[in-house]
């Protein structure tokens, strides 16, 4: 049973002729019969000033109502905006506020197809979809049922992502400034930085606002997300056309760019100028690495596992075979993650850290000790050779637990598994 009904009317003409209200009387009766116990939230859409023209076949909008159905009409929350962009997202947004999945849509049938690519677009797969055929009135007041169009032309996909992001971009910063973090350890000739959770339009609360990855277990679009990354990259200055996030594994498995592209790698290095390299990060390390001499550049995710597997030595050793950087050049700074305050592990995974120093784990002996990933990163870059004074993970904000700051930082063990994510990213200036 469908938690959330929507009628689309956005191109249906109403006007004061008997059978199109009797027709709308039995299609809004029918929905308010069949769902009103068990729906949440009964919906409809429609254009506030604006026409949509398909294959010279325009939609238009006259909402004019008789009393009987209007007195219907109170029964459903009516969204009314100037695009289709806008006004599916503010209904996502409604249907988020209730944390609704399970949508039907009743559609006209030459609009289900035009229906479905905005909804592709807008919502990921942790909604479910059904459509019904609406009947619909063209010019002179008579009703009948549409051929449905199954074909959307790459013009007008584009027409629809134009749309939807020239809608984004009018969409005000949440919670606050845009704010990056940045480290005097490395040199102006790379643009770098870590990023927080303010001046995104991202709007659930475990996402809000500046949330950097999308996946099909978030209700956070792709969309939403690169247009906060649009933001980022206007902010700090790199390309948003040459960005590249790690594909997470846990692992310590590295990408070098310009070789093929594994189907996952929890660090990325290049010497390409202009390309930038970004590491996720909601309690994981998110490690940033630059060579000033051989003007290099790495990435790494560091989570429990990764730090475990050596991920940071093995983008630093990266770096020295592809690129001929040498370990006293190299400088690295940790950003922002889940501290000792707040992150155990089983004492039989705790053993290993403890393993590789005491000072890695507080409360030992208990059934899940606390584990430091940080200081445990720092004493095995500093095994391997990287120079103390060029590792950064105490200064400014870069130390602050994750977990412990909502209003700065995402975070997985705080927020549960629809968290958002934050990014530490680095590229070689043009």
């Amino acid at each position: 049973m469908a938690e959330a009904v929507l009628i689309d009317f956005f191109g249906l003409k109403l006007n004061s002729q008997k059978n199109c209200h009797q027709t709308l009387l039995k299609t809004l009766n029918a929905v308010q019969y069949h769902h009103a116990a068990k729906a949440k939230f009964l919906c409809i859409m429609c254009c506030s000033n604006i026409s949509y023209e398909r294959d010279g076949e325009q939609d238009n909008c006259e909402l004019e109502t008789s009393n009987g159905l209007s007195a219907l009409l109170e029964e459903f929350e009516i969204v009314s905006c100037p695009s289709m962009a806008a006004t599916l997202y503010t209904i996502k947004q409604k249907i988020d506020e209730k944390n609704l999945s399970s949508i039907k849509v009743i559609v006209p049938r030459h609009r289900k197809t035009l229906m479905k690519a905005f909804i592709d677009q807008l919502f990921t797969d942790v909604y479910n979809f059904e459509f019904e055929d609406l009947q619909v009135t063209f010019r002179g007041g008579l009703f009948k049922q549409s051929i449905e169009i199954n074909i959307i032309t790459a013009q007008e996909l584009r027409g629809i992502q134009n749309e939807i992001e020239t809608f984004l971009r009018s969409l005000p910063a949440l919670r606050g400034e845009l704010t990056i973090i940045t480290s005097s350890l490395i040199p102006d000739i790379f643009i770098h930085g870590f990023t927080t959770r303010t001046g995104g339009i991202s709007y659930i609360p475990t996402l809000s606002s500046f949330n950097l990855f999308s996946s099909s277990k978030r209700r956070d679009p792709k969309v939403v997300v690169q247009e906060n990354l649009r933001r980022l990259a206007n902010a700090a200055g790199f390309n948003v056309e040459k960005f590249y996030r790690i594909k997470t594994h846990h692992s310590n498995d590295i990408w070098i760019m310009g070789r093929k592209e594994p189907d996952s790698y929890d660090g990325i290095t290049t010497n390409q100028r202009g390309v930038t390299i970004s590491a996720l990060g909601a309690d994981c390390i998110p490690i940033v690495f630059a060579d000033p001499v051989k003007k290099a550049c790495g990435v790494a995710h560091a989570g429990w596992k990764g730090t475990l597997l050596g991920v940071a030595m093995a983008t630093v050793n990266a770096m020295i075979a592809e690129y001929g950087c040498s370990l006293e050049d190299i400088v690295v700074v940790l950003g922002p993650s889940v501290g000792p305050c707040c992150f155990t592990l089983p004492r039989e995974s705790a053993e290993a850290f403890h393993n590789l120093h005491p000072a890695c784990v507080q409360l030992f002996d208990s059934p899940n000790p606390y584990i430091d990933i940080r200081k445990a990163t720092r004493i095995l870059l500093e095994q391997g050779g990287i120079l103390p004074q060029n590792i950064q993970d105490q200064n400014q904000d870069l130390n602050l637990c994750t977990s412990c700051h909502p209003d700065k930082f995402f975070s997985h063990v705080r927020d549960g598994l629809n968290f958002g994510t934050q990014i530490g990213f680095i590229s070689i200036k043009e």
